[in-house]
């Protein structure tokens, strides 16, 4: 009989859900479990470890739970740390995998030769906000004034903000606004920062766009470590706004703004809405394949009424060729393929019920070549 899917319930704590695992793992006979950077193995487990991106976490941290259960000999330990995280360890060949919504520079393939991207998700950057006189989804933004927010001390009944938001703009208040930002280097903050540099007519600065980047010195701004260090200042702190992934936001209950895109329309951070934008942007450009960079692709501001407009790739990093990995051998080499196979296909069922996008088909067509060509010592691992 096949197992039911688990989907991991982000934003409860650790904890918590530890102490369900080892509950699964009695029932199923699991030899272990996974908490993302914790997993206990029997004696018989091969160990695939991976760092990185906080951005797609939810949806890794399931994916290595089902997995897990259906191969019980392989323990996925993933350390969500944010991208820039992800992409120092894998170059220095501290882990097996890393994940990261930012691609390789070309300076960091440079340094990480035979490095592959697979793209393994899609998902949206919201703009959550604490405000008590806006209910949820009740505030419209675009680009120029959310730019402003990050630029300039402003406060929330700004003409600019009321001019966006006639239905209330009575009601905002006069406090200043307290924007939250990422303090590590992040994807997220990558993806947001480029959207920003395109959308806000030159407030943003192209210059200043990427992983980490210099924040304005607003005195009222507010900085979080990882996805859930952003969601947790602006759930715990009022008139905030903060840009998260939007499983977070969902699942926390955070209030979101509508943001403009290209067509002119107001759109609500949702995956039926982040879907549309997909299905634009990819029909309008070629992916790269894997062993290329990947630095020229978006899927920002895609063109569609429905589309809304911060959508990003989130990847997986690996080697070619797996033998330059130390600790690497046949046997986990083959389980990485092996998995990495697993996630863009079957996996991939885990992505709508968390708010991800699922892989276009262009995509993973582009994934199954790439990861057919890893090899460890020569030798092909996946046919």
């Amino acid at each position: 009989m096949t197992s039911p899917i688990i989907q991991r319930p982000a934003g409860i704590s650790r904890t918590i859900f530890i102490i369900s695992l080892v509950v699964v793992g009695a029932v199923t006979g699991s030899v272990g479990y996974y908490a993302g950077g914790g997993f206990r193995p029997g004696p018989t487990v091969t160990t695939i470890n991976g760092a990185g991106a906080t951005f797609p976490y939810p949806l890794l941290s399931a994916m290595g739970v089902n997995y897990s259960r259906t191969h019980l000999t392989v323990a996925i330990n993933y350390n969500s740390q944010g991208s820039s995280f992800g992409r120092t360890n894998f170059i220095a060949k501290t882990i097996d995998f890393g994940a990261s919504d930012a691609p390789l520079s070309d300076s960091e393939r440079g340094q990480a030769p035979g490095s592959l991207h697979i793209p393994e998700t899609i998902g949206s950057v919201v703009l959550a906000y604490n405000l008590k006189e806006v209910p949820n989804s009740g505030l419209q933004l675009d680009g120029a004034t959310i730019a402003m927010i990050y630029s300039k001390n402003m406060t929330w009944n700004d003409p600019a903000i009321q001019n966006l938001n006639p239905n209330i703009a009575s009601t905002l208040p006069a406090r200043p606004i307290r924007p939250v930002h990422r303090s590590d280097g992040s994807g997220t903050t990558f993806i947001f920062t480029n959207w920003m540099a395109k959308s806000s007519g030159g407030i943003w600065s192209t210059s200043n766009t990427g992983s980490s980047v210099t924040w304005p010195n607003i005195t009222t701004g507010l900085g979080g470590k990882g996805n859930e260090g952003v969601a947790g200042s602006v759930l715990g702190n009022p008139d905030t706004i903060g840009y998260v992934e939007l499983n977070y936001a969902i699942v926390n209950k955070m209030k979101s703004s509508y943001v403009k895109n290209t067509a002119g329309t107001f759109v609500q951070p949702t995956q039926a809405n982040s879907s549309v934008a997909v299905d634009s942007a990819i029909a309008s450009q070629t992916l790269p394949t894997g062993d290329q960079s990947w630095t020229s692709v978006t899927l920002l501001n895609a063109p569609g009424a429905n589309s809304y407009p911060i959508v990003g790739f989130s990847y997986l990093l690996v080697y070619k060729e797996l033998n330059v990995v130390p600790g690497m051998d046949q046997t986990k080499a083959k389980a990485l393929v092996d998995f990495l196979w697993w996630v863009v296909h079957d996996g991939q069922a885990l992505s709508s019920a968390l708010s991800y996008v699922r892989l276009p088909q262009s995509a993973v067509t582009i994934d199954e070549n790439t990861i057919k060509s890893i090899t460890f010592n020569g030798q092909i691992l996946q046919t």
